[in-house]
């Protein structure tokens, strides 16, 4: 696997620690990495997480604007100075602060999303909404890219 997919459940232990899905792990380590990096959605109630190719790009993206620039600075404050790096324990758990918990409205489980690049953390009830959105417009994304409609199960 080379990319971040499905969607998996896990809770919050009595120490506040969560276990990374082994999937997920499992590709971090492929690439060399025994950390992530967390930090809130830019306009999302969630965590935008991963690993060198999260960070990458968004390293791309703040570049986008003139070094010194308002926009830059800002931009590098909600995501840089709003990020951790998270170490995990050799049984693949991790912490997540009190900031970044609120700003997910995490209490006792998360969900953790892949989506290729990155994963996100979300709490289970924020996810379930966010998915019956992603569904329900899903035909019209398709539609402005101009593709057939996906094929349901049969």
């Amino acid at each position: 696997m080379n990319r971040f997919v499905s969607h998996i459940t896990n809770r919050l232990d009595a120490k506040g620690r969560v276990s990374l899905p082994a999937p997920f792990r499992a590709l971090l380590q492929k690439d060399g990495v025994d950390s992530i990096y967390v930090h809130p959605a830019l306009d999302l109630p969630t965590l935008d997480c991963g690993g060198q190719r999260l960070i990458q790009e968004l390293e791309a993206l703040v570049a986008r604007f003139p070094a010194y620039s308002r926009e830059r600075e800002l931009l590098s404050t909600a995501v840089f100075g709003m990020s951790q790096q998270v170490r995990l324990d050799g049984e693949g758990r991790f912490i997540l602060t009190d900031m970044m918990r609120a700003h997910a409205g995490i209490t006792d489980q998360i969900v953790f999303v892949g989506l290729d690049h990155k994963f996100q953390i979300w709490s289970p009830e924020r996810f379930a909404e966010r998915q019956k959105a992603a569904l329900s417009q899903m035909q019209g994304l398709l539609d402005r890219l101009g593709a057939a409609p996906m094929a349901g199960p049969a």
